[in-house]
C-alpha cells in the first residue's frame, strides 16, 4: 500500500457500513479519502466509529503510514450533476483520483410482476448508472492526468451470481450488470493498453444497516450467519495493495455457514 500513500481514493456511500471501512482502512495507510454520502453529516462520525468497532473486535490493522486526509463530501450518486460537481470541485481542490471504490449501492424487496416501477428506478440510478458514471469521470480524469496505474473497485453482491429469490430479482439484475460492467472495463483498459486495474468485489450478508429499507427480508437476514464491515475492506485493500503486474478480477466473500 505505500505506493497509494498521498494519493487520492473516492469512495461512494462513505456514511456507514462497509464505505465508511473502506474510507478509514485507506486513511490510516496514508491515501487521501474523498468520502461521499447523501447524509454528509455522518460521514466522519460513521468512519471513527468503523475504525473503533474494528479495534473492539481486535481485527484493527496498525500502520506506520502517516494518516491521509479525510474529506467529507455531499452527493447523491444517483443524481448526475452531483457527481459531476464533485470530480469538478475534486479535479479543483486535489487534482484528481488514483482510487475509486463504487461503493453506494440500494437495495429494494421486489420481484419483476407487482413492484412499483420507482423502485426499480432507485436501483437502476445508482446500482448501475451512478456507478457507470462515477466510473467514466474517475477514469477520464486519470487519463487527462496521464495516470495508468490507478484502480476501479466496485463493490457488487453475491445476488450478482445468483438469484436467490424471486422477489429480489431486480436487486439482482443491477448486481449482474456490474459483473458485465466490471468486465467490460477490463477489456476497454486492455484495448487501451493501460496498467489500470478493475476489482470487483462480491460479498455475502453484511452486518451492516442496508437491510433495513428490505423490511420483507429484515428480520430473516439478522439471524444469518453475516460478515462486518472491515472484512470486505480488508478485500478491498488487498486487491489494492497488489503489485503492479497482479490484477484481482473478482473476490466473492462469505461468511461462514451462509446459504446462499
Amino acid at each position: 500500500m505505500e505506493r497509494w500513500s498521498g494519493r487520492v481514493a473516492l469512495v461512494t456511500g462513505a456514511s456507514a457500513g462497509i464505505g465508511a471501512a473502506v474510507a478509514y482502512q485507506l486513511q490510516d495507510h496514508g491515501v487521501n479519502v474523498v468520502a461521499v454520502a447523501r447524509r454528509v453529516e455522518k460521514i466522519e462520525e460513521a468512519v471513527t466509529s468503523a475504525r473503533n468497532e474494528a479495534k473492539s473486535r481486535g481485527r484493527y490493522h496498525e500502520t506506520k503510514a502517516t494518516p491521509g486526509k479525510l474529506y467529507p463530501k455531499k452527493c447523491d450518486v444517483a443524481k448526475e450533476e452531483d457527481i459531476l460537481d464533485l470530480f469538478k470541485w475534486i479535479k479543483e481542490t486535489l487534482g484528481g483520483v488514483d482510487i475509486l471504490v463504487n461503493n453506494a449501492g440500494v437495495g429494494r424487496d421486489t420481484g419483476i410482476t407487482g413492484a412499483p416501477t420507482e423502485d426499480w428506478k432507485v436501483m437502476l440510478d445508482v446500482n448501475v448508472l451512478g456507478l457507470s458514471i462515477c466510473t467514466r469521470e474517475a477514469v477520464q480524469n486519470m487519463r487527462s492526468r496521464g495516470v495508468d496505474d490507478g484502480h476501479i473497485v466496485h463493490i457488487s453482491s453475491i445476488a450478482g451470481h445468483r438469484v436467490a429469490r424471486h422477489d429480489s430479482a431486480m436487486y439482482c439484475a443491477t448486481k449482474h450488470a456490474v459483473m458485465a460492467l466490471t468486465e467490460g472495463l477490463r477489456k476497454d483498459f486492455v484495448e487501451h493498453k493501460s496498467n489500470m486495474k478493475v476489482t470487483c468485489v462480491s460479498p455475502g450478508v453484511v452486518k451492516t444497516e442496508f437491510f433495513k429499507n428490505l423490511p420483507k427480508f429484515k428480520d430473516e437476514f439478522s439471524k444469518l450467519p453475516g460478515l462486518n464491515s472491515e472484512d470486505v475492506a480488508d478485500a478491498v485493500l488487498y486487491a489494492i495493495g497488489t503489485p503492479p503486474h497482479v490484477q484481482i478480477h473478482e473476490i466473492i466473500i462469505k461468511p461462514v455457514g451462509e446459504q446462499f
